[in-house]
């Protein structure tokens, strides 16, 4: 059976605090550059959909479309029969 030595212990507790602090300060430098670049990405690709749903649809002058909504008709046939009760005390 091995025991952990005191040096061991303390380089991986060194280590670990070396790497915490380390990714810390990468964050605080490089943090605000990834954030910039996400934003605008995410503007971007707004901005694209925003244009192609402000654009209106070309069609030939004097054609008339109308545009309106197909009927469903539901059924109740699915649900079962329907049974009225009371209720006895």
């Amino acid at each position: 059976m091995q025991e952990a030595s005191i040096q061991g212990v303390l380089k991986v507790i060194l280590i670990i605090l070396l790497i915490y602090y380390g990714l810390k300060v990468l964050t605080r430098l490089f943090g605000p550059l990834l954030f910039r670049y996400v934003t605008k990405k995410a503007g971007e690709k707004f901005q694209q959909q925003f244009e192609q749903y402000q654009q209106p649809q070309q069609s030939p002058e004097g054609e008339v479309t109308i545009d309106k909504k197909p009927n469903r008709k539901s059924s109740n046939k699915d649900v079962g029969e329907y049974i009225d009760y009371e209720e006895i005390d």
